[in-house]
């Protein structure tokens, strides 16, 4: 039986995906961090592999879940760094060691930067054998942003500011891979296939649901803003994703 990997926010959006993958791999055991009340997926009868429900960890803090996670890690599967250490596996953002949170605006609207830099770091500190993967943001997350800006009669949106949309199915694919290939530290970064202005991203996702609504771009203020006006978020030399927002938004949305 191999070491148990450890895939933080394994019962969200991507954990979900990939988790399943990798526990019907056989001789494999896999754990999922998540908050109190995670749901437990199944693998199937025929299948090897057991699953360590992640029901059993210590619940994470509200303030800092995924710290919390990691630092529960070694408790929660009943190993250390001496045996049968759980491989500790995060999905990062892409910039997250660029997009410096210092101010109030930064925190406001940039401050998941900051929490996955914290989670970054405290699973390089555990001692624990680790492989983080940076990607940049989910397709699945921005139809929830435009969804909340089309209620409004006119539309801001951060002047000058991009995003590289990525397919969650195939970042969480190249995360079995890595899960199961072994800890490897820092993994290059995986970015969607090209990057858009946050204007055309909400004007396709009113076309796509039949809304019109006037755009205003808005200029921010903050150190975080201008980093990511300056595309510290972004990844060109690792656009390696395939499906683009368009082919998203056809096959989900509209």
């Amino acid at each position: 039986m191999s070491a148990p990997i450890l895939l933080t926010g394994g019962t969200g959006t991507l954990g979900r995906r990939g988790s399943g993958r990798c526990c019907t791999r056989p001789a494999t055991r896999c754990a999922c961090s998540a908050g109190a009340r995670p749901s437990r997926p199944r693998a199937p009868r025929s299948s090897p592999a057991t699953w360590t429900p992640a029901r059993e960890w210590t619940p994470p803090s509200p303030a800092s879940p995924r710290s919390c996670t990691a630092r529960a890690a070694p408790r929660a599967t009943g190993t250390g760094p001496d045996a049968g250490a759980p491989h500790l596996v995060l999905v990062s953002v892409v910039g997250a060691d660029r997009v410096a949170v210092v101010s109030a605006p930064d925190r406001a609207m940039f401050g998941y930067f900051a929490a996955e830099r914290a989670a970054e770091e405290v699973i390089a500190g555990s001692g624990l054998p680790w492989t983080t993967l940076r990607a940049t943001r989910f397709h699945d997350l921005m139809p929830a942003v435009a969804r909340r800006l089309a209620g409004l009669p006119v539309i801001p949106v951060a002047a000058g500011v991009r995003f590289q949309p990525v397919d969650t199915g195939e970042v969480a694919a190249r995360l079995v891979e890595l899960a199961l290939a072994g800890p490897a530290g820092p993994a290059p970064d995986l970015g969607g296939p090209r990057a858009h202005p946050m204007a055309e991203l909400v004007r396709g996702y009113l076309r796509a649901t039949g809304r019109r609504r006037p755009i205003v771009a808005v200029p921010a203020v903050g150190g975080a803003y201008r980093a990511i006006r300056s595309g510290n978020h972004l990844a060109p030399d690792r656009a390696v994703g395939l499906r683009t927002w368009e082919q998203f938004l056809a096959g989900t949305v509209a």
